[in-house]
């Protein structure tokens, strides 16, 4: 039988893990689940299956069991897997993390701009995970590069978007972050400095999110129809500067570029926001000192000025809720200084 197959990741990513659902035919003689599972997926090992059955990624009914469990009629099998996971060695590399928190199971790091979270095409050095591979390397030298966990990361977050991101240190962490995340629990909150004077203290935003039919590496709001995955984002201002506007954003949804697309659904862009045309003055005069002051904060801050400034999840086996803050980077604090400081000069000219 074919799975009922659903995706999720986090703001700024592509689809980290699949989450597939069968249903256990009537008729379906008692059967152990790890052989079961093993012939209805394509490329599944029994030793894999066993493996994710121990770390959790693997439940009957909503509730972890045994790979000698059998298997009837009705049951709902749920998997999570890792979806093309990189199959290339993962370099350890001495690259200073801001490690926030740490623990058996977690860490929680301040993520720098201009960093790529994992490897990829083009990215294969110089990324997040080599960091934490030299780090964990140094814990424990018996660690080889081969072996080196890939299941700890849970999430990600844009290269040029800053803040909070948590990496599981165990298979078992990662199977209870991994769930968190597609249940919509954990709490993820952004600040962001974007075009335009926001109308509203505070609201709602309500659309689906999808491909830009044109251009297939962007992303673009459908708020009506059944084109794209369902998105909510709220947001409440922080600070105004007339041309632009300092918010905080809370993601009830984690959908590929979900905030970056939202704003500028609404006619907010994201302040220097390359991809989204956020990278020009989409506010303010004509005047050509004008245009310099708003160079100088794209200098100032050169990406796109978002953050992610609060995270919080339950701990995977003390099962408390705990939360982690971090402020905004010096880069968008320049930014949103130079701003502020507008604002002075102008009034005290009016």
């Amino acid at each position: 039988m074919e799975p009922d197959i659903d995706l999720f990741n986090e703001e700024g990513t592509e689809t980290l893990y699949e989450r597939k659902t069968f249903v256990i035919d009537k008729g379906q003689e008692p059967f152990r689940i790890d052989k079961w599972v093993q012939t209805h997926m394509e490329g599944a090992t029994r030793s894999k299956v066993q493996q994710s059955i121990e770390a959790g990624f693997l439940t009957v009914n909503g509730k972890n069991v045994k790979s000698n469990y059998k298997v009837r009629p009705g049951d709902e099998i749920l998997i999570m897997s890792l979806v093309n996971p990189e199959t290339h060695v993962l370099k350890a590399e001495n690259i200073p993390l801001n490690i926030v928190f740490e623990d058996d199971a977690v860490m929680v790091i301040n993520k720098p701009p201009n960093m790529v979270v994992h490897p990829g095409v083009g990215n294969y050095t110089g990324t997040l995970l080599n960091g934490v591979a030299y780090y964990l390397q140094q814990q424990n030298p018996n660690i080889d590069e081969q072996s080196l966990p890939r299941f700890g990361l849970v999430h990600r977050i844009d290269k040029n978007t800053t803040g909070l991101i948590v990496l599981a240190k165990t298979a078992e962490a990662a199977a209870h972050l991994a769930k968190q995340f597609f249940n919509h629990t954990v709490e993820r909150k952004y600040t962001a400095l974007v075009w335009g004077d926001v109308l509203e203290d505070a609201g709602t935003i309500v659309a689906n999110i999808a491909r830009h039919k044109q251009n297939r590496k962007m992303f673009d709001a459908y708020p009506e129809g059944d084109i794209g995955k369902h998105a909510i984002t709220h947001y409440s201002v922080i600070e105004r500067f007339n041309y632009v506007t300092l918010i905080s954003c809370v993601l009830e949804t984690g959908r590929t570029h979900q905030i970056r697309v939202h704003l500028k659904h609404i006619g907010h862009t994201l302040f220097n926001d390359l991809e989204y045309g956020g990278d020009r003055i989409l506010k303010g005069t004509i005047y050509t000192k004008y245009k310099q002051f708003v160079d100088n904060c794209f200098d100032a801050c050169p990406r796109c000025a978002l953050h992610a400034t609060t995270l919080g999840f339950v701990h995977p086996t003390t099962n408390e809720f705990i939360k982690f803050e971090a402020a905004i980077p010096e880069d968008m604090h320049a930014a949103v200084q130079k701003w502020s400081g507008y604002v002075q000069n102008k009034t005290r000219t009016e």
